[in-house]
């Protein structure tokens, strides 16, 4: 096999040395393998549409069913994003690799094979890198390869029987694995968003969990610290990141229980049901050696130009990990939040636009990831579909950063911007009369009268209770139905009680 390589980037989280989170007493092991659905518009040894949605069995032509007489012919559109993947990645693109039959019998394989790489992939290592809450990780990656996907069987609509849909006989597949790396559910899951969010911000798959578009098995087993690895069994087709995380932590309790109880952990495939929260065995696993892989005759090694893979590299798009480094070098935001604004293209140019139109960046990238994505996970919307628009809330923030507004009645406005598309911000300030008071002649004299009716809170602030002097503050802003500038009460209350 050909060497591996690695890079990284200066915003990449590298793997550090920390201690595993332990489940009654076992440490948690868990590997992925993804399999991303290829954005071509045919098939990835036909001409056949990969379209979503056909009717059943027409999509499937005489290539992907492997009648005699057939040869399949490899889509140049799928290699090119294979290769995408593996510089988004900082992975080594293998300059020749080969395509082998995995032989195996299921009623939705016709061929009785599959088409898909094994000893030589395309892209061979690198690694993904995303945060865990506040703390940076890295998934090392063993390879990615191009393979075709089967059909799909059907239960739910026969009674007793099966139905074979082959329209995704063929659909092109990049298969990514990783190394054993991850430790806890809350991780696996963590390394499956920034994957996803990787494919899809280089345009090689459109993401779409419901439609088998991002499909993720997750190997897990457990072991006592220390021990060798235990065996695994692979969840399979987890096409959502709330049942990833569900599946992995039953079958983690599930396997610990079976070895407290004495019995060993068979090797097995598993499949989770959503309706009852647990996983159940379908099948034994089957390894390498039993699905005797051999070179497919029919398609010569896919030999790829180094001169491509550079011209594929100067069209690829600004990286999220690129992009965070700049917006940390441009705008001075940490490494943290400028990973959270690069969650998508989406989200990165709403700030992106927010922050020119009020020049400020750290308070646009806390509005953005704090109430407007409060406000977005509420109503389960996407930041295309956030009724605020990026100017308004860059107007927005200006008018909090000027004082022409408190905090507070940005938020006031904030609510009246949600509910009214294309409101001005100036005009709601001025109809809501939330205008900030910063006439200092005009608070000292409330200031005034507060202190003249409060005299027993003055002298317990004086006695040292500071809980006195917010209930002068509470006198003052409703003095000023709550326009007065509280840094500027603040100071004249300091000021005037000594």
């Amino acid at each position: 096999m050909s060497s591996i390589t690695s890079t990284s980037s200066p915003t990449q989280p590298t793997a550090v040395a920390r201690p595993s989170p332990l489940v009654a007493g076992y440490e948690v092991v868990i590997g992925f393998e993804t399999h991303a659905q290829l954005s071509t518009r045919s098939k990835i040894f036909s001409r056949a549409s990969t379209a979503f949605g056909a009717e059943p069995n027409t999509q499937a032509c005489a290539v992907d069913l492997g009648l005699p007489g057939t040869l399949p012919v490899m889509n140049k559109g799928a290699v090119e994003r294979a290769i995408r993947f593996g510089l988004a990645i900082g992975a080594h693109i293998a300059p020749r690799s080969i395509f082998a039959r995995k032989n195996y019998f299921y009623p939705d394989l016709p061929k009785g094979y599959q088409i898909s790489q094994f000893e030589i992939p395309v892209v061979q290592g690198g690694d993904v890198a995303f945060f865990l809450g506040e703390e940076k990780r890295s998934v090392r990656l063993v390879r990615a390869h191009l393979e075709e996907d089967a059909g799909k069987s059907l239960h739910e609509d026969f009674i007793g029987q099966t139905g074979i849909d082959l329209n995704r006989a063929g659909t092109p597949l990049l298969e990514i694995v990783t190394e054993p790396d991850m430790r806890s559910s809350a991780e696996a899951v963590a390394y499956a968003k920034e994957l996803h969010k990787i494919v899809t911000w280089i345009g090689i798959c459109d993401g779409n969990m419901q439609e088998g578009s991002f499909r993720c098995d997750a190997n897990v087993s457990v072991r006592r610290p220390g021990a060798p690895l235990g065996t695994r069994r692979e969840i399979k087709n987890l096409n959502s990141f709330k049942f990833m995380q569900q599946a992995i932590d039953y079958e983690v309790r599930w396997q610990i229980e079976q070895i407290e109880d004495g019995h060993a952990i068979q090797q097995a495939t598993v499949l989770f049901n959503p309706d009852t929260g647990e996983t159940r065995a379908m099948r034994t696993k089957e390894d390498a050696a039993d699905y005797r892989y051999f070179p497919d005759p029919d398609l010569p090694p896919l030999v790829i130009d180094p001169e491509w893979v550079k011209r594929i590299r100067a069209e690829m798009p600004e990286l999220p990990r690129v992009m965070a480094q700049r917006f940390m070098d441009s705008y001075g935001l940490s490494e943290y939040d400028a990973t959270a604004l690069t969650q998508s293209t989406a989200l990165a140019s709403y700030f992106e636009a927010a922050s020119g139109a009020c020049q400020q960046p750290k308070l646009a990238g806390n509005w953005i990831t704090g109430e407007l994505a409060r406000r977005l996970n509420a109503g389960e919307l996407g930041i295309e579909q956030a009724p605020v628009q990026a100017t308004q809330l860059g107007q927005l923030i200006l008018r909090i950063h000027d004082g022409t507004i408190s905090n507070n009645a940005a938020r006031q406005v904030f609510d009246v911007l949600w509910g009214t598309c294309g409101s001005d911000v100036d005009a709601i300030i001025e109809a809501k009369g939330l205008k900030q008071m910063n006439d200092s002649g005009a608070l000292e004299q409330i200031v005034d009268t507060v202190l003249a009716a409060n005299p027993k809170n003055i002298e317990e602030y004086k006695a040292g209770n500071s809980k006195a002097l917010n209930a002068l503050v509470g006198q003052i802003m409703k003095g000023s139905k709550g326009t007065a500038n509280p840094q500027q009460v603040n100071e004249l209350l300091r000021g005037k009680l000594g």
